[in-house]
């Protein structure tokens, strides 16, 4: 079979929408909206109208930088006969409230794009996508490592069978994250906010799993109480099919005035290949391109390296609202959509009661209990 060799045949990038015309109304004025949602729309041509956030100095600001109207209300926002598509990026644990007054708005938007995780557990998250479908109005959640140039590459080799039947899959994170005030408030750290990424990645990549098996101990540095800070998870296919995700916030005392030994790679073996690859997020703001390199039973002992200058962040974030306008165009799903996401956020659910149970749980049972 002919082997993708270019970053163009591995597909790193999704196709554009078929139409760029509906109109996106944001939420939220934070550092992913500002600095990662709002100039990747406008590289992509995506039409953005303006944006509303509950604190309004900050949400001027972003709205001058990015040139955008600012809302005074979210009451305001979905009024504006101009917006079809609503872009959510609020704190988990109030992303249902304002969901919920979408829905509820005199005037019906057609589409929202809902920040990660959907919701602060599983059961908020059903509600969710509960609240949507019954509105009639389109879901999509911002899972947005699917769109990492490398994770889409991989994504590639693997849909056209060049790496055989997968064995084994890691993903190594020795990085850390920057917590938010709220998150102290919620008492939980890395499973919902880091370790959900890779989770996801696994399910893009193979599918649902039938097991989660995790470990967890607290992040020496994070102050507030948590229990999920060093996070260490299995995943059991029946096809024999194994992943493991790593996720180390901690990475040693670089804060502390050590050198910093930090970086995200993953690896996916199969019968006939094996890919191996990095993400270049951590370090953000320099920031430089994810890679990858490969070899199969087909290219013998070569190893080809396609690179690439876009980057996950922020390149890769018009991908999910590339998704959603995809859908609001065809009339299918998105693929991001949110009752597949229901999917995720059971999986990390699943990953805090075996930390708690210390013993393998299958998310579909989850699911089940949840209703969904």
């Amino acid at each position: 079979m002919s082997l993708p060799r270019t970053a163009a045949e591995l597909a790193i990038l999704p196709p554009p929408p078929p139409d760029l015309r509906p109109g996106i109304g944001c939420i939220g004025a934070g550092f992913i909206m500002a600095d990662c949602h709002l100039p990747a729309y406008r590289d992509a041509g995506y039409q953005v109208i303006g944006l509303h956030s509950r604190t309004r100095e900050t949400a001027a600001a972003v709205a001058a930088r990015h040139g955008i109207e600012l809302y005074d209300s979210l009451t305001a926002l979905l009024a504006d006969p101009r917006v079809e598509v609503v872009d959510v990026a609020v704190p988990p644990h109030l992303q249902m409230a304002v969901i919920e007054r979408i829905c509820d708005a005199p005037r019906r938007v057609r589409g929202i794009l809902a920040q990660k995780p959907l919701a602060g557990n599983l059961a908020d998250a059903v509600r969710v996508v509960r609240l949507c479908e019954a509105a009639g109005i389109t879901l999509a959640v911002n899972q947005n490592m699917r769109y990492d140039q490398s994770i889409r590459a991989c994504h590639t080799l693997l849909a056209g069978g060049h790496l055989g039947e997968p064995v084994l899959a890691t993903i190594d994170m020795r990085a850390i994250p920057h917590w938010m005030p709220w998150q102290a408030e919620q008492g939980w750290c890395t499973l919902r906010i880091m370790s959900i990424h890779h989770l996801d990645t696994f399910r893009y990549l193979f599918g649902n799993p039938d097991r989660i098996y995790a470990s967890v101990r607290p992040d020496p540095r994070t102050r507030f109480v948590h229990r999920d800070g060093v996070c260490l998870s299995i995943l059991e296919y029946g096809d024999g099919l194994r992943c493991s995700s790593w996720d180390d916030v901690w990475s040693g005392p670089a804060r502390e005035g050590a050198a910093e030994a930090k970086g995200i790679r993953w690896r996916v073996e199969g019968t006939r290949g094996m890919a191996l690859g990095t993400i270049g997020w951590p370090d953000y703001p320099d920031g430089s391109p994810s890679t990858i390199q490969y070899t199969t039973v087909d290219a013998g002992a070569e190893w080809i390296q396609p690179s690439w200058p876009e980057r996950w962040f922020h390149d890769a974030f018009r991908g999910p609202m590339g998704d959603l306008l995809t859908a609001q165009a065809t009339g299918q799903p998105p693929a991001l959509n949110g009752r597949d996401n229901l999917w995720t956020m059971a999986l990390v659910e699943a990953a805090y009661r075996s930390a708690e149970l210390h013993c393998a749980v299958a998310p579909a049972e989850l699911l089940a209990a949840a209703g969904a």
